[in-house]
């Protein structure tokens, strides 16, 4: 019975909107699919790092500590930020571009078409340098250790399973944007799209360096 409410609260976890979910639609939107999941796999090496931090205590040294939590929230209010900017932009630039010429090979010698690598370090970056993620890790995952066993082995299994259901939820989230692929490679689509995925990134960047401790 704890496995289960285990399971769901991390589906409801994975499903409240955030960084995350908008970091892997951006890249997912912008570079296809394969971006996409490769921000799935940076942003869940994020949390399992984050995870393993808490198993060892080193998140709540972070948290204690004032200089490193103002430290991430500055990094990650930056990285958050500037995506945003560069959403916009390309935006105004694509009002130019996608005069009805933006098909597949278009789409495959778009400049912003960088491979997954970028795509997996920005996922990387948005979980690792947000302060929000260790405190889910050190306040969420011991509530579901039963009494009486390994805790360091138990958190980290826990914490397999955190990543594994945030898999099957972001994976079909991608498929879901796969699958309307046709409608938002429209150039007004598109452009929109950009638009709107900048104005949440800066609010969200904005929020993380706003929001009290």
């Amino acid at each position: 019975m704890l496995l289960f409410a285990f399971i769901v609260s991390c589906l409801f976890l994975a499903m409240i909107p955030g960084v995350s979910t908008a970091v892997i639609m951006r890249q997912t939107l912008r570079e296809g699919r394969p971006a996409g999941v490769a921000a799935v796999a940076g942003n869940e090496t994020g949390i399992f790092l984050w995870a393993m931090a808490a198993v060892f205590g080193l998140s709540a040294l972070v948290l204690a500590s004032e200089v490193a939590y103002g430290v991430m929230k500055a990094v990650g209010a930056v990285i958050l930020v500037v995506m945003g900017a560069q959403s916009l932009w390309r935006s105004r630039g694509a009002a130019a571009r996608d005069a009805g010429r933006m098909g597949d090979a278009d789409a495959a010698a778009d400049p912003a078409v960088r491979g997954w690598r970028r795509s997996y370090v920005l996922g990387v970056a948005t979980c690792g340098a947000n302060p929000k993620a260790a405190v889910f890790a050190i306040s969420f995952l011991p509530q579901f250790v039963p009494p009486g066993v390994n805790v360091p082995l138990t958190l980290t299994l826990l914490a397999v399973l955190w990543v594994a259901v945030d898999l099957v939820w972001y994976m079909g989230v991608i498929w879901a944007l796969g699958r309307a692929g046709a409608v938002l490679r429209r150039p007004a689509v598109r452009r929109r799209l950009e638009q709107v995925s900048g104005a949440v990134l800066i609010a969200l960047g904005l929020r993380v360096a706003l929001d009290a401790r």
